[in-house]
């Protein structure tokens, strides 16, 4: 049975997945990686540090080693690293935010990027535009910080978390056709959203259907 590893930079993330694998890849086991100081001092350097990138670099080849046959990265912050890490990779590597970002484009023309973290505007409003790029669609991003709302969320306080967030959605509904919550860890903020504003897309279940495609194709 061939084995995924999931690396996570937030506590909570591991629950959130399990039962996506289990359903998108039920030929597949899997084990987690859980480093919080990956994203604790990019939060704290304000970008990814050369340090940071190759910390993340030794976990890729560190889940190889341990018996996995390709890797899910889960935290959007660190999508650039992925891209740079994943052609010297000996096992398939991804970022969980590639499948919302091929959906969003797939599905809307302004797309609003909605996150909690400044780390994570760039990196995923960099990943719809290119995947605008790739699918030849002219695509306009919109960018929205929900600012101290992820402080909370490490603080112990995801109703204010939440509050934030949905408030952010509301502000960006006005100016798009479809947001993108930027990172996993805003995806249970989605059942108090207003949806009938415009439609809202989360990586957690879009990234896992992706991989399991792409893992497919790949054993075809």
């Amino acid at each position: 049975m061939p084995t995924l590893a999931l690396l996570h930079t937030v506590a909570t993330l591991p629950a959130v997945f399990q039962p996506l694998v289990r359903q998108a890849l039920p030929g597949w086991s899997s084990f987690n990686i859980l480093d919080e100081s990956l994203l604790q001092h990019t939060i704290r350097d304000g970008a990814l540090s050369n340090r940071t990138k190759q910390r993340l670099t030794q976990y890729v080849f560190s889940a190889a080693d341990a018996g996995a046959d390709a890797v899910v990265v889960t935290c959007s912050t660190l999508g650039n690293a992925v891209d740079r890490i994943s052609p010297i990779t000996s096992i398939p590597l991804f970022r969980i935010d590639q499948g919302m970002a091929n959906e969003a484009v797939r599905k809307a023309q302004r797309i609003g990027v909605l996150a909690t973290l400044p780390t994570t505007l760039e990196p995923t409003g960099t990943i719809i535009r290119n995947a605008a790029l790739a699918d030849g669609k002219d695509c306009v991003v919109v960018e929205k910080l929900c600012e101290g709302a992820f402080v909370r969320l490490t603080a112990g306080d995801p109703a204010t978390h939440d509050a934030m967030v949905i408030e952010g959605f509301r502000e960006l509904a006005s100016q798009t056709d479809l947001i993108v919550l930027a990172q996993a860890s805003m995806a249970q903020a989605l059942k108090s959203l207003d949806q009938r504003q415009v439609p809202c897309l989360t990586s957690p279940q879009l990234g896992i259907a992706h991989v399991a495609k792409e893992l497919a194709a790949l054993s075809a």
